[in-house]
């Protein structure tokens, strides 16, 4: 079984879109288990008091509560999420083409959508 880091606008899409292999998951990638980083909840507790975003936010915290929190903590998800993967080896699901070059230069995995399906990167 692999953790996978989620960041907080894959968390967001993976409750608010219909994923189309999220059922075949474990056939097509292996074994994984999402689990959200402190710093990341904190964000989403931050978005959910911005009126427009409210009703994609209060979706995605309820399809995280029942998730593994890990204490990756600070101000900042992506800065956090970097500074851990350099420590490290890990996969991190996210859609930011900014942190998955960094990820990626610090020799990790990317997971992501393409076409509204689950894909890893490496």
């Amino acid at each position: 079984m692999v953790e996978v880091i989620c960041d907080t606008n894959f968390l967001i899409h993976l409750a608010t879109k219909r994923i189309k292999n999220l059922d075949n998951l474990d056939v097509e990638i292996g074994q994984v288990t999402f689990v959200v980083p402190q710093v990341v909840k904190n964000e989403l507790l931050e978005l959910k008091k911005k009126p427009e975003k409210t009703q994609d936010i209060q979706s995605t915290l309820n399809y995280i509560r029942n998730f593994k929190i890990i204490p990756i903590l600070g101000s900042f998800a992506d800065k956090e999420l970097i500074d851990y993967v350099s420590k490290n080896r890990v996969i991190v699901a996210t859609m930011d083409k900014e942190l998955k070059k960094q990820i990626k230069n610090n020799g990790s995995s990317i997971m992501s959508f393409s076409n509204d399906k689950i894909i890893l990167e490496s």
